[in-house]
Formats: structure tokens, sequence, C-alpha cells
């Protein structure tokens, strides 16, 4: 296993910030974050699939250390971060390749295995979403990453992101600890606030074709294995029920005691993963 290496990846009018992990020449793993998070939350996934595969976990741009928009958040949306995700291969010089996604990440995924990397996309992960949304759970997405808090103080935005993001499940102390390191920047007047661009919420309004992708969907061609949180209000049993007789018929596997999205940090998520990377 191999430690984590930092590299910024000039992509047409962004730069995006890469965590990379693992041997370049062994085969190629991206790995893309959901919606208001960033390419850390692989940490101890990447970690140990940097043993086999070369990781690649970017951070999408407005969030992490990657460039906010320059177009009054116009570019927060499938289309900007598909090209984004084809430039970083382009800069790796990638043919084919593995595709783990969690949330929104799996959904850049899905349109990219349906289009763009059709054919090259050999293995897609979709980690808790579907091809429709519930109203209902997007507006909850949207509220909550429109209007991010602030805070005084490390010990009080760690208690915020442990509350906000509680339906990732039972990790371990140094699972929030991490997350709360590389999810927090500092605002004008010195206070603590989350690490992205609110714009990114935009993309439910300005975007809304981009949460749906049925078509897309029914066109993947790629092995691919879908994960659902049994308690997750973004995918709901009966569209993960759809997803399994359209499209690529993935497998389904549910993780009880888990809402929206399973973190790929206990062992049982991480042996999934590895068995089906490998297959």
């Amino acid at each position: 296993m191999s430690e984590r290496r930092s590299v910024y990846i000039p992509v047409k009018d962004h730069e995006l910030h890469v965590s990379e992990w693992g041997d370049p020449s062994n085969p190629f793993v991206m790995m893309w974050h959901g919606l208001a998070r960033n390419g850390r939350d692989f940490d101890e996934i990447a970690q140990v699939l940097s043993k086999d595969y070369f990781v690649v976990c970017p951070d999408t741009i407005g969030r992490g250390l990657s460039s906010w928009s320059r177009s009054d958040g116009d570019d927060y949306c499938m289309r900007i971060y598909g090209e984004n995700a084809v430039g970083i291969l382009d800069h790796y010089g990638t043919g084919s390749l593995r595709w783990v996604g969690t949330s929104m990440g799996a959904l850049i995924g899905v349109r990219l295995a349906a289009e763009a990397l059709k054919g090259r996309i050999t293995h897609l992960v979709i980690n808790d979403i579907g091809p429709e949304i519930p109203q209902d759970a997007r507006q909850r997405i949207a509220d909550y990453v429109g209007s991010p808090p602030d805070f005084d103080t490390m010990i009080e935005m760690e208690e915020w992101l442990r509350g906000s993001y509680a339906p990732f499940g039972n990790n371990p102390d140094s699972f929030w600890r991490r997350m709360v390191d590389n999810s927090v920047r500092r605002t004008d007047d010195g206070r603590m606030t989350v690490h992205y661009d609110a714009a990114i919420a935009s993309q439910f309004t300005r975007h809304k074709a981009d949460f749906d992708v049925w078509t897309h969907y029914d066109a993947i061609e790629a092995r691919t294995l879908l994960i659902r949180g049994g308690n997750s209000d973004v995918l709901p049993r009966a569209v993960a029920d759809d997803m399994m007789q359209r499209g690529p018929r993935p497998t389904c596997v549910e993780f009880a005691d888990i809402g929206h999205a399973p973190t790929f940090v206990s062992a049982d998520q991480q042996q999934l993963l590895q068995t089906f990377l490998k297959s």
C-alpha cells in the first residue's frame, strides 16, 4: 500500500486537485465523490486498493482544493464534470479504467459509461444513487448544501459534520476527524466553514436534467455493481429494484443501518469492492 500524493491538473478553464495512490503502471481506478464532498473521502479504501491499482481521487470543481466556477456557478453541471474527468484521463494517458462513484460521482460515471467513455469503463460501481432521485431527497440536499453554516471552533465544526453525515453509518473517530480536517476552510473573518462553493447547489435548479439519467443507464455495457444504504432516501428500494432489471442489470448489495451513503471504510464494504473490481 502506498502513501497519498497530491497533484494539480489543468483542464480547460479549471485546475483540478487529485489525490493519487499506488503505482501508475497498475490498472487505473477513478474514484469520484458525492455532491458536497471531496476526493479525500476515499482515503481509507484508496490506500487498500493501491496495492493492486493506480487510484485517482479528484476534487470536483468548486470543492476541496480544485478551482471554483468563473461563470457564476453555471459550470457546476454534469457536462463540465464529465469533461473534467476525460481531461484527467488524458493527462495520465489512460485507456481502460474502473470507475467507483458515490452519489453524484456515480451519476458522472453513468453518463460517461454510456457516452464519452463507453467501451473504456470496464467496471462501474454505483454507490447509493439511481437514475432518478425522489424530490424530497433532492430538496433536502439542496437546502443544506446551498446554505452552509460557519463556526468559531473546529469542535463545533466536527459536531455539525457528524450530525449532518450521520447517515454515513458507524465509522471510527479517525474517519470523522480526517473528514473534518479535509472539509474546512477559513472565511474572511477567520471563522470556519465547509470546503465548497455554496453555488454548487444551483445545479438542482439550473441543470435539473442532470439527475434524470435512465436513458444513459440503459445504454451502459460495463460490468456494474449497485450499492445501497439500507436507510437511504436518495436510492429507494423500488428504484434499486428497477435498476436490477434494466440496463447493465447489476447485482445490488445493501448495507443495513446506513443511509446515504456507504463510505467503504468497514472491512465488509472494502472486501465487496475489491472482489468486484477483480471480477
